[in-house]
């Protein structure tokens, strides 16, 4: 699907979380401590470098530009999810099986969420009030 240019990069960067997501969810349910070890290191290294930087550019763009114009369930749906993850990958700094499954599962959701329904709420925006 093409997205409005404004969305584009944001898109871009969910693929990458989903990825993170499916390899979470693997070392999650592989039974391994090392690898649960691992992919727990990976998801906070991750959280702080992409999905953190991701989330401010969500907060201080999309989400008032969204409130606006009366979607304040869909934000408020964002928002949650993102404290959410927040408290997630606190968790994982004491990497444990069940709190990386979960963060997984959060994260794969939430993106599929902002993909398809914050994304259609945006760019249908964006065509109203033009891409000024």
């Amino acid at each position: 699907m093409k997205r409005h240019e404004k969305l584009q990069d944001l898109s871009r960067e969910h693929y990458s979380a989903l990825k993170l997501a499916l390899q979470a969810k693997r070392a999650a349910t592989s039974g391994k401590p090392a690898q649960i070890d691992a992919s727990a290191a990976a998801c906070v290294a991750a959280f702080a470098a992409e999905l953190e930087p991701h989330f401010q550019v969500e907060e201080n763009t999309l989400l008032p530009m969204l409130v606006a114009s009366g979607e304040s369930e869909l934000v408020q749906r964002v928002e949650r999810d993102h404290g959410d993850l927040r408290l997630l990958v606190a968790q994982l700094r004491q990497p444990e099986a069940s709190a990386l499954l979960a963060f997984a599962e959060l994260l794969t959701a939430h993106v599929r969420f902002e993909e398809r329904e914050m994304f259609e709420a945006a760019e249908a925006l964006y065509a109203r009030i033009g891409s000024d």
